[in-house]
């Protein structure tokens, strides 16, 4: 009850950050990083167009049991061996018709698992937007943990030099010892390389943004509250199991393993067909009757129709490895379900933790850093009136610093552990999230409804071109802290 309490004083306190913070016109939101991650991720566009090949299988396997027309035609010139009245040369041309009528239940159960697939790989491509949009909310939040730990590096470098300053100042009428400089020295050298390290990670996760957002961050804003985030650890393994895209997809693959072992085992049953031809041939007036004048017919045609039957005898055991095989494969893919319900029960499972965890330390950290900030006053009082040392006041210092530190990185924590909750329980897509219009929300089911009847060899599409954007023309990033974040640094966010 009591981390209930956090979270909802977390989601209160950031959406009210939201609100009272006056957004900047150049500002970026989390709702802009997703959407432009949404449009123009390469690795999202890719699986969307990966996916649009799956559902031509449901359209290839359905040519096999439609009518196959072929035609040919041949002209022979006869340079040798001919006969005193053969012609010279040929011509040959004809039509032909196959309508399969049984296949044993081949074409059948293989459109049946290659629709099983394309739903996989639907559920696949849900999964795919969740890992992705998981990557964008952690590469945010990075941003904002690291724009906030060099604002307080920086202000720790700050407040050093301003007591080395003083130190030395006391130091050169004897108030103070060599020592009490010496101490304040170090503690400002060890801050200024806390700062440059602060600043390296902020530039990484500057590039980090970059590579899967496209563009570089500007002036982040405080994140929205997380939607739907479950009461309890149960019932947010019930929604997974519901909902989980990658648990889904296993179960569509071992549905169509299980036609799989259906369409290999038809290759011992009998095949139908009905067929029918036209052929046409024409000697070209090089066709001789006996005395050498040209023959009076010089073209013959021919038509034909009938059925055929083909029986297999033996095939060298083929049809029973072949299913073999595919039960097999089938029992792999049924195990790969189980597999994957684990994982995402034990996914589930340490995400809730992982943020009930930061929640905690939220609560913990705030009363860190109120504690430390009261107690550095007092030990600033004191030092004043020789109660304390040189070396008290840089520890308080030093405590305050790491208990902000870890403030924020506990705000970032929460954050991005709750959305990879919602993303194993399968709510953190584009549908979920409510942030992309129906113009825009890219449907894979559209594109299969308009293919999957699809029947004429000559319909192609135009070639396609790249739609996700580059960076090679983005700056470098540099570890410059917008000016907000020196205020809110202290609080985090």
């Amino acid at each position: 009850m009591r981390l209930n309490g956090v979270a909802r004083r977390l989601a209160v306190t950031t959406a009210l950050a939201g609100c009272v913070l006056a957004v900047p016109a150049s500002a970026d939101t989390l709702q802009e990083a997703l959407t432009e991650a949404y449009l123009h991720n390469p690795l999202l566009l890719a699986a969307r167009a990966g996916q649009r090949a799956t559902d031509e299988s449901v359209v290839i396997e359905k040519s096999a049991g439609r009518p196959n027309v072929s035609s040919t035609a041949t002209y022979t010139e006869i340079v040798e061996g001919a006969s005193p009245n053969g012609p010279d040369r040929l011509f040959s041309a004809g039509v032909d018709l196959g309508v399969p009528i049984y296949s044993g239940g081949a074409v059948r159960n293989s459109i049946k698992a290659a629709e099983n697939r394309v739903e996989a790989g639907q559920a696949d491509l849900r999964g795919t937007e969740s890992a992705i949009f998981t990557q964008v909310v952690a590469a945010y939040m990075d941003v904002l943990r690291g724009q906030a730990v060099v604002a307080l590096s920086s202000n720790q470098v700050d407040v050093l030099g301003v007591n080395l300053q003083a130190t030395s100042d006391r130091f050169e009428i004897g108030d103070l010892t060599r020592t009490d400089v010496a101490q304040s020295q170090s503690r400002l050298a060890l801050a200024q390389g806390d700062l440059r390290s602060a600043q390296a990670n902020l530039i990484s996760a500057r590039e980090n943004y970059i590579a899967l957002v496209g563009k570089a961050p500007d002036n982040l804003q405080p994140p929205p509250p997380l939607p739907n985030l479950p009461s309890d650890v149960d019932s947010a393994v019930d929604v997974a199991l519901e909902n989980n895209p990658d648990l889904l997809a296993a179960k569509e693959r071992a549905r169509a393993s299980e036609y799989d072992i259906d369409v290999a085992g038809s290759g011992r049953l009998p095949r139908v067909s009905v067929f029918a031809g036209y052929d046409y041939q024409n000697t070209l007036n090089s066709l001789r009757l006996a005395d050498g004048t040209a023959a009076p017919s010089q073209s013959g045609r021919d038509g034909q129709v009938g059925v055929s039957l083909r029986l297999p005898l033996f095939q060298g055991g083929l049809p029973a490895a072949l299913e073999r095989q595919a039960q097999a494969r089938s029992a792999a893919a049924l195990e790969q379900v189980i597999a994957t319900e684990r994982d995402v029960i034990a996914q589930v499972r340490a995400a809730w933790s992982s943020w009930k965890a930061a929640l905690a330390i939220i609560e913990s950290s705030q009363v860190a850093v109120d504690s430390a900030s009261l107690s550095l006053e007092g030990v600033r009082a004191e030092n004043s009136i020789g109660n304390r040392t040189i070396l008290d006041v840089l520890n308080a210092e030093q405590e305050l610093l790491r208990s902000q530190v870890q403030l924020v990185t506990a705000r970032r924590n929460a954050y991005v552990a709750g959305f990879s909750l919602l993303a194993a329980m399968g709510r953190a897509e584009a549908r979920d999230l409510g942030f992309v219009g129906e113009g825009i929300l890219y449907d894979p089911a559209t594109n299969y409804d308009r293919v999957k009847g699809k029947w004429f060899d000559w319909e192609s599409e135009s070639d396609p071109e790249v739609q996700s954007t580059r960076t090679v023309d983005v700056p470098a990033p540099n570890a410059d802290v917008p000016e907000e974040d020196e205020i809110t640094s202290q609080t985090g966010y």
